[in-house]
């Protein structure tokens, strides 16, 4: 019995969620902090994020969707800020 109850503990362990974009990047921003940032700036919703290295440097890359349709990208360099 107890080796049923270890189980059901490491198999509960290894498929708990972990949000992909939650983790801090090195430093500065993390990805949830960078997407709560645009959507609120930009007063759309980020639909796609991914992490890419753009000189040396940890850039996010997000896809927004506004109300209307429009779709567009910004790239949020993750030690600054810095939106382009």
């Amino acid at each position: 019995m107890p080796l049923l109850l270890a189980a059901g503990s490491l198999a509960a362990l290894s498929f708990a969620p972990t949000p992909a974009y939650a983790a801090p990047a090195a430093a500065g921003m993390s990805m949830d902090q960078a997407v709560k940032m645009a959507e609120k700036r930009f007063h759309a919703r980020v639909v796609k994020a991914e992490t890419q290295k753009e000189g040396g440097r940890n850039v996010y890359v997000l896809r927004l969707l506004n109300e209307t349709g429009h779709v567009w990208t910004v790239h949020v360099d993750s030690a600054t800020g810095a939106v382009k």
